[in-house]
């Protein structure tokens, strides 16, 4: 559910020390130096082919995500299940402007769209979800801890909030190694008034760290809307106290999120320190499969899916490129085949012997 964008500039000055020296921080910091650089060209200019693949990763999401739904009602996935289901622009926009060889992502429990984005196999995702030992976690991590090191992808985290701070201590790393690299670290608007968010937004800002905090918006959080649980519903500007420019973002639009994060980036690589991004964007299904999401109604999520849907947005563009509409069905069908055979593959895959309850885990050994 995309907000208006605002043009409000923000300036922060210290007083000086009254010896005649120019003030601490007199120069001009202007908050908004980004959002207005993204305002200016609001859409990435994507070939043809480069938007073609940001639709078929998001069908690929989306088409995942509905098979998770349906195996979690068969009883084939427990525990918890958190689908993302209508935010699949965040993360296919974002991910796709990384660099895979130095940057690191670490996002909260609703994780299987960024580790798809990120290339990985359907097949090991849909076997960890099913507790299998081929998933990617062995079948130990299921639906909230998926983690894969070899693509710098550091989970999946249960604890709300608790995955900004470890982002911040992977930009330390990144910082520290000299590596050129920089941490996506992604939290919802639950998240958004959790302490450490900010304790690790002042500390960032202090080291002048390489990080990108993302505030993926989906409006509801667990169940209370943001206007319930927020007095300062415009996250974006949740950085200015730590002099972090903040970045308004469509995030049901995958070329405005792609071209938010090219201008993002950009800042960050250059040494310019932290980036707060408030990515708006709403989830069809409730906060879990055991949310029945009864506090909104079915006209508003019919209204996002009709009016909002990124998917759809991103079918319109190639239509205007000159795509036909049998090419789309055809790929839409090939990914259909794709997710069934991962949910083939993870139904037919062993379960984890019972020693592996005892591995991987630190015992009196430090």
């Amino acid at each position: 559910m995309a907000k208006a964008s605002s043009t409000e500039s923000g300036n922060s000055k210290q007083t000086g020390a009254g010896d005649g020296s120019p003030p601490k921080g007199e120069e001009d910091f202007a908050l908004r130096s980004l959002q207005e650089t993204l305002e200016k060209d609001r859409r990435f200019k994507a070939s043809e082919e480069q938007l073609m693949h940001f639709y078929e990763q998001m069908l690929l999401i989306r088409r995942f995500e509905e098979k998770a739904g349906q195996l979690y009602g068969l009883g084939l996935i427990g525990g918890f299940c958190h689908l993302y289901i209508g935010q699949e622009a965040v993360a296919i926009g974002l991910q796709s402007a990384l660099d895979n060889d130095r940057d690191s992502v670490i996002t909260g429990y609703r994780d299987h769209g960024h580790m798809l984005a990120y290339g990985i196999d359907p097949n090991i995702i849909m076997a960890e979800l099913t507790g299998r030992a081929a998933g990617i976690s062995k079948g130990k991590g299921g639906s909230m801890h998926m983690f894969s090191t070899e693509h710098k992808f550091y989970g999946g985290h249960g604890i709300v909030g608790a995955q900004v701070a470890l982002g911040g201590g992977l930009a330390l790393a990144h910082q520290y190694n000299d590596d050129g690299g920089l941490c996506l670290a992604y939290f919802g608007d639950g998240a958004a008034n959790q302490g450490q968010v900010y304790e690790t937004m002042n500390m960032a800002a202090l080291w002048n760290l390489p990080i990108v905090f993302v505030v993926e918006n989906n409006q509801y959080a667990m169940g209370t809307s943001v206007k319930r649980s927020s007095a300062e519903t415009e996250f974006y500007r949740r950085g200015t106290a730590f002099r972090i420019p903040g970045m308004d973002v469509n995030g049901m639009d995958v070329l405005e999120v792609r071209q938010a994060a090219e201008i993002a980036f950009k800042h960050v690589r250059e040494g310019n320190g932290p980036v707060l991004m408030e990515c708006n964007t709403y989830r069809y299904r409730g906060h879990s499969m055991s949310d029945p999401a009864k506090y909104r109604t079915r006209e508003e999520v019919q209204g996002q899916r009709e009016k909002n849907d990124p998917i759809e947005r991103a079918k319109k563009d190639l239509a205007d490129a000159g795509i036909e509409e049998d090419k789309l069905k055809e790929i839409d069908k090939e990914i259909r085949a794709r997710i069934a055979e991962a949910a083939d593959f993870a139904e037919s895959s062993p379960e984890p012997e019972p020693a592996e309850l005892y591995t991987d885990v630190l015992v009196e050994e430090y």
